[in-house]
């Protein structure tokens, strides 16, 4: 009986620290709610690799990430949906670009702000937007770049 009462009281020790380690990982994780913050989407020609969940960052600091990525039915371009903390301000004429964080790493939404005198963006479409330029693009350039004649 003792015995019994020794491992219940082990199984639930574990439990409050497995319950602890998880409310750890949510809170330094820095997830928010689908709720929070501002919603932006933009079309772009190209997405590369950008996954939903990959980070948005204003001059390399995060401050939202890639919610949604569809297929806009009539001219057949990616639609990226970003969702940003409400303190950020985006102006009209703000521009996203899709960017590698380097040869090996993902890629992520970088967003430039416009014009300070601008006129602020509510919720709505980011209309200058800028997909990817790999190093394969540069490679290929110049691999297939025509040399020129000599005189």
């Amino acid at each position: 009986m003792r015995r019994n009462m020794i491992e219940t009281v082990m199984g639930g020790v574990v439990l409050i620290v497995a319950g602890f380690f998880l409310f750890f990982a949510y809170t330094s994780a820095g997830i928010q709610g689908q709720a929070d913050g501002k919603e932006y989407w933009g079309k772009f020609h190209n997405i590369g690799s950008l996954q939903v969940g990959a980070d948005v960052k204003i001059a390399g600091i995060k401050v939202g990430s890639v919610v949604k990525q569809e297929l806009s039915s009539r001219d057949l371009l990616p639609v990226v949906y970003i969702r940003v903390s409400p303190q950020i301000k985006l102006t009209k004429d703000a521009m996203a670009k899709v960017v590698s964080e380097g040869l090996l790493g993902g890629t992520y939404l970088s967003l430039e702000q416009g014009k300070a005198e601008a006129i602020i963006l509510t919720d709505g479409e980011i209309k200058r937007t800028e997909g990817p330029f790999g190093l394969e693009q540069i490679i290929g350039e110049f691999i297939f770049s025509k040399p020129e004649a000599e005189e």
